[in-house]
């Protein structure tokens, strides 16, 4: 089994990741929204619209 980061042969004490810094680099993904399970649902459909137009003005 490899590391689904970079690869490498697992470690077991960092088990399905090579390294804590792989652990990491894939914990920074969860969340930062880069993961996401794909909706076909009309509710989440209109939500994710809804909080793409709020969005921007949260940043300023």
């Amino acid at each position: 089994m490899s590391c689904p980061i970079c690869e490498k042969e697992i470690e077991q004490k960092y088990r399905p990741f090579c390294s804590k810094r792989c652990a990491d680099l894939d914990l920074a993904k969860w969340l930062s929204g880069s993961y996401a399970i794909p909706s076909e649902s009309a509710e989440d459909l209109e939500e994710a619209a809804r909080e793409a137009e709020v969005a921007p003005k949260r940043q300023h």
